[in-house]
């Protein structure tokens, strides 16, 4: 266990209930952030590749026809599932 690690111990040993309760839910949204913060960069980065591809934009119909694709596997892979 590290010093910073034992201080955080001793600390949470010293507060009532409710408190550590409130610190918990504060690490829990830190966390959360955190993770947040890690997917809008993964996001901004596969943005700037696709950037980088110089495709022209989906139509309408294009973007409809890969949702109806989706739709179609996901219905096909469910239907097989419970077949089983």
């Amino acid at each position: 266990m590290t010093a910073l690690e034992f201080r955080l111990m001793q600390g949470l040993k010293s507060l009532p209930p409710e408190r550590v309760s409130e610190v918990l839910d504060f690490v829990e949204f830190l966390a959360a952030k955190v993770k947040r913060e890690a997917a809008t960069q993964r996001m901004t980065e596969a943005f700037a590749e696709l950037r980088k591809l110089n495709l022209p934009p989906m139509s309408d119909d294009e973007i409809n026809a890969e949702i109806q694709a989706i739709r179609r596997e996901r219905r096909q892979l469910h239907q097989s599932g419970s077949d089983s």
